[in-house]
């Protein structure tokens, strides 16, 4: 990605004189622009989908003394999914001369972070690798001005398959269905293949970048004999997880997912880090560069630990026996 992708429409001569005044700049001294610092709060996301992980952010602000409204402001951007959208919106926000950037659902993002980490510190969670990325030197020390949060969603993949077959009988065909502009459907679907192949298990791909493509893909499932579902973990998906819900339902196709937000609303089962979590520790990252660390001094933080939910209402519609083993070690059972 250029500079030109990121700020869109704005004259190169424009763009270098605007990156280097502003990364000669100390944050104390951008911050000192305003009364008010301001956050940056990117989202490939939607609000509709995401109020508690802007709840989560806040409480960390404010275990940090920061309270929007009072001592900090926080400007807000969605790209409700539509991930090209990405680069523009971190060129409005550095626009704004935000003290410290945050950036959720980030894969798509890379080349908009680097640009704008050589102008603000950069807070962000990610489902990818960022030191394969070359996004930072290392995770224990990151370097520059990047920092966050990353659980590197394609190792999950053989854990996922092992639990949808736990819970279904044996399936010639099981799906994947990602999104083919996330950054992380090739090394997910390379996991997610490796593991099948050690089982002797099928899987097929299916693509969908907009929600008009739910409906086609659910369709096709009948019709090429896949019986189950897994959900990549993706921005669009995530912020349109009823109506993800909806389909499996409609069409009786047992599906895991990563996060714990879609047994939430009907979904049979998921298994990934806990996302409330990762925008709180983003939040306390930024409350702490508010104060005066480097965000290239702060270590990148990983899950700890990885919940197991289940729907046993789910389950049931679909006809499916739970093993007793599966919901001894479930982390939570909705009834």
């Amino acid at each position: 990605m250029t500079c030109g992708d990121l700020w869109g429409n704005m004259r190169r001569r424009d763009f270098i004189t605007a990156l280097g005044s502003a990364a000669a700049m100390p944050m104390a001294a951008r911050a000192q622009q305003s009364a008010m610092p301001i956050v940056g709060f990117l989202s490939g996301r939607a609000l509709a989908s995401d109020a508690d992980l802007v709840a989560a952010f806040r409480r960390a602000l404010g275990e940090s003394g920061f309270v929007e409204g009072q001592n900090i402001a926080i400007e807000f951007r969605w790209a409700e999914g539509r991930l090209d959208q990405l680069p523009a919106l971190a060129a409005e926000l550095i626009e704004r001369k935000v003290a410290v950037l945050f950036a959720g659902a980030s894969e798509s993002l890379s080349g908009a972070l680097r640009v704008a980490a050589a102008i603000v510190p950069v807070v962000f969670a990610t489902g990818s690798d960022p030191v394969a990325g070359s996004l930072v030197a290392s995770l224990n020390r990151p370097g520059g001005s990047l920092t966050g949060f990353t659980v590197i969603s394609a190792a999950l993949w053989p854990k996922r398959l092992e639990l949808l077959r736990e819970l279904i009988l044996p399936t010639p065909v099981i799906a994947l269905l990602v999104n083919p502009n996330n950054v992380n459907t090739i090394p997910s679907i390379r996991e997610l293949n490796e593991a099948a192949r050690k089982i002797g298990q099928d899987v097929m791909v299916l693509n969908a970048d907009a929600e008009r493509e739910f409906e086609p893909v659910f369709a096709s499932l009948t019709a090429k004999r896949a019986s189950a579902l897994v959900v990549a973990d993706d921005p669009l998906f995530s912020g349109r997880r009823t109506r993800l819900i909806e389909l499996a339902a409609r069409h009786a196709i047992p599906a895991i997912y990563g996060r714990r937000e879609y047994p939430d609303v009907g979904g049979l089962v998921s298994y990934g880090a806990s996302t409330i979590e990762q925008y709180y520790q983003c939040g306390v990252y930024v409350g702490r560069i508010l104060k005066g660390a480097k965000a290239g001094e702060l270590p990148f933080l990983q899950p700890t630990k990885f919940e197991l939910v289940l729907n046993l209402k789910t389950a049931k519609a679909l006809r499916l026996t739970v093993p007793s083993s599966l919901l001894a070690r479930a982390d939570e059972v909705i009834e």
